[in-house]
């Protein structure tokens, strides 16, 4: 059976001591193994890498921006490949596959221009004769630990960018789903990036704890879960790093009585279901102001979502396929079976989806589930499956508290035909990434990803201009070159620059 290894040092290497399952999510088929590096595996990399960063750190920013555009050509000529690895280790139908390539492509779009985000600032004669200026420089080596969900898409939101900027870069990706991450990382070394700079170290909890407790790694990216996230930024910040860890979501939709029904409810379909409802931005929650709302979206899902066709990712026309593991089925069940006991009405039920030919495959059907009440342990924790639950509410401000009173802030919507209502929901709602008319309000690269409350632990969130802040520490340097002739008298008082 094939054993993935790792990338160091700009080679494929093995470090099979120990390995793991790699399956198909789409037959329920171990197909692969995944070798779990040692400590001294990731150390080695992190040797490797610091000895790459001084040269990589003084070349030029337009010569690194150029890696980038070659790199940008290569993810769009081998599309396809990275897509069908995806597909084989997480279960993505083909054009989702495609769209989060395409996403994780316009980080490495946006890193293109670091000769113009990286200029720094000029100030002349902010004193008699005194200049002063800032640079932005690099951190060094630093690392990222990404998840099963975006194998693809969740690395190009950081290493495009931590590169660039002239750092070196140790990627963790998910043992799960870990092929494209080393495919990705044999096309940076064919668009130019020098041996060393780059590395993936495949891995569990030992390549993570080294990760966070090697001093040479000085920044650490995170997306996960919540608890593992709060972990990660705990033992990071304790141990001198930087760190943006980005943890999970409960997201809302809320439904105001003049919405145009019919795009609600196509809307929601893609929002709550697509890629299994395995995204942090999935819209797991729709709240509904007013009984009568509530009733016509409810009827209008329930005929939709029986027409959705989910199955094999090699099969294009499926609307979504599985989930990663079967373990990961069973929880996403036990959540729909706990709302159940605390007394929701199942509405479609997915619990015994089946997909003939692919009877062993992680398949959990579209759920759609009613009379959810925010004392339930669906609507509390994050349910990560193809799982929408309605909440019913009297008006906008109830809707409003109850978004803002949840744990989680990542992202939320509000579907409506009144401009009034927006303003104020965009103003007051405490979530960091809000969405009017839009299901998925996720930023563009040029603009930055994060949430609130326990979504995001750090003070920076994910890629565009915040993604290049947190891969640089400012410098400023104030100058001045006194005249030969000229000779200062001693001054004990505070400097003014005037």
């Amino acid at each position: 059976m094939n054993i993935i290894g790792h990338f160091i040092n700009g080679h494929v290497i093995d470090d099979a001591a120990r390995t793991q399952a790699v399956y198909n999510p789409s037959t329920g088929e171990e197909a692969k193994q995944v070798a779990l590096a040692s400590a001294e595996t990731v150390e080695q990399a992190i040797s490797i890498a610091a000895q790459a960063f001084p040269s990589w750190r003084d070349t030029p920013v337009i010569k690194r921006a150029r890696v980038m555009f070659q790199f940008k050509a290569l993810l769009e000529q081998h599309a396809e490949q990275i897509c069908a690895l995806i597909g084989q280790e997480h279960g993505k139908i083909a054009h989702d596959a495609m769209g989060e390539l395409q996403r994780g492509i316009e980080n490495v779009e946006y890193a293109c221009g670091a000769a113009e985000f990286l200029k720094g600032e000029y100030s002349k004669n902010v004193g008699p004769d005194i200049d002063s200026w800032s640079e932005f420089q690099p951190l060094g080596v630093v690392a990222g630990i990404t998840p099963f969900n975006f194998p693809a898409m969740v690395p190009l939101w950081m290493f495009p960018m931590a590169l660039v900027c002239g750092n070196c870069f140790i990627l963790k990706p998910s043992e799960r789903d870990p092929s494209p991450a080393l495919y990705i990382a044999q096309l940076l070394k064919q668009a130019g990036l020098p041996d060393g700079v780059f590395a993936v170290v495949n891995g569990d909890r030992v390549a993570v704890d080294t990760l966070l407790h090697d001093p040479r790694i000085q920044a650490i990216s995170f997306v996960g879960s919540t608890p593992v996230a709060e972990y990660i930024y705990q033992t990071a910040t304790a141990t001198g790093k930087r760190c943006q860890a980005l943890g999970g979501a409960k997201n809302h939709a809320i439904i105001m009585p003049d919405a145009d029904l019919d795009n609600v409810v196509n809307s929601l379909l893609g929002a709550a279901f697509g890629s299994s409802g395995e995204r942090c931005m999935a819209l797991s929650v729709a709240v509904a102001v007013g009984d009568e709302i509530a009733d016509q979206v409810i009827e209008k899902l329930s005929a939709e979502i029986k027409k959705l066709k989910f199955g094999a990712y090699s099969d294009a026309s499926n609307d979504f396929g599985p989930v990663i593991t079967a373990a990961h089925r069973d929880k996403v069940v036990g959540y729909i079976n706990s709302a159940e006991q605390q007394g929701a009405n199942i509405v479609v039920d997915g619990r015994h989806a089946q997909v003939a030919g692919y009877e062993q495959g992680f398949y959990v059907g579209p759920t759609l589930i009613d009379a959810v009440t925010a004392q339930m342990t669906s609507y509390q924790e994050e349910i990560f499956g193809p799982v929408l639950q309605i909440m019913r509410v009297a008006n906008m401000q109830e809707a409003m508290q109850l978004i803002n009173d949840h744990e989680y802030g990542n992202g939320t919507c509000i579907y409506t035909r009144d401009g009034e209502a927006a303003r104020y929901f965009s103003t007051h709602i405490q979530v960091g990434m809000v969405g009017i008319n839009i299901p998925l309000p996720v930023p563009v690269a040029y603009h930055s990803f994060g949430g609130w409350k326990r979504s995001l632990f750090g003070d920076l969130s994910a890629y565009g201009p915040d993604g290049a802040r947190f891969y640089t520490r400012r410098k400023t340097i104030t100058q001045r070159w006194p005249a030969a002739t000229l000779r200062e008298g001693k001054q004990f008082s505070m400097p003014t620059l005037n």
